[in-house]
């Protein structure tokens, strides 16, 4: 084998669209007016896209984050607000109509997807089944063509997180990996979506660097 065959073997084993079998991970978190994706409101959402640098190393590229207008007729639980701290009818609160944020979001995952050739988004989240619902159930309200996600997969950094660093709550996690956590800024989908992505990133690049990735051949 030449150099550059070589060079050309490590560059498409350092591309995004063969770490993850053609899918191209995004974090999302979402913050809602209760736990029922049908009935309840989306509140906030943010996508962090990743993208992978030379050496195979993922990383932060840009983050998308908006304030929603609850849909018409959607539920809101008043615990939920003073969970999240969030009032959704303040007059100064900048907002945009949930179909509008989710095409919006949709159509830069989709140029995502295209710049580093892959076929399809895979969604990342801390309890990622729960963002995957609130996703699916709005693209499905607003019969939005084309949801760049897989409809039912997706990664879930609790689960990674409690085998990588024996923690499954997001703080605590971020802790241990040495990723600073503010919990005053918690719970705002911008924030909980960058430090999940943080979380993500070190997880992937430490089974990198532990040399378990590339997979080697027995």
């Amino acid at each position: 084998m030449t150099d550059a065959d070589m060079d050309m073997e490590e560059e498409n084993i350092n591309a995004m669209v063969n770490r993850f079998r053609g899918y191209l991970p995004v974090v999302v978190d979402i913050e809602t007016g209760g736990f029922n994706s049908a009935t309840d409101a989306v509140l906030e959402i943010s996508a962090v896209i990743l993208a992978m640098d030379d050496g195979g190393t993922i990383e932060i590229e840009q983050t998308f984050f908006h304030r929603v207008i609850p849909f018409e007729g959607a539920n809101i639980e008043e615990a939920a607000l003073k969970f999240t701290g969030i009032d959704p009818f303040h007059p100064l609160r900048i907002a945009r109509a949930e179909k509008d944020v989710f095409s919006t979001m949709f159509n830069m995952i989709r140029e995502a997807l295209k710049s580093n050739g892959c076929k399809r988004a895979i969604l990342v989240g801390h309890n990622a089944h729960f963002d995957h619902g609130f996703v699916n159930a709005a693209s499905e309200r607003h019969n939005l063509k084309r949801n760049p996600f897989h409809p039912f997969s997706s990664f879930d950094t609790a689960s990674l997180s409690g085998l990588v660093y024996g923690q499954t709550v997001l703080a605590r996690a971020c802790e241990v990996a040495g990723i600073e956590f503010d919990d005053k800024e918690a719970h705002s989908a911008r924030y909980d979506a960058e430090k999940t992505a943080e979380l993500f990133c070190s997880i992937v690049n430490k089974w990198k660097d532990l040399g378990g990735w590339p997979p080697r051949s027995n």
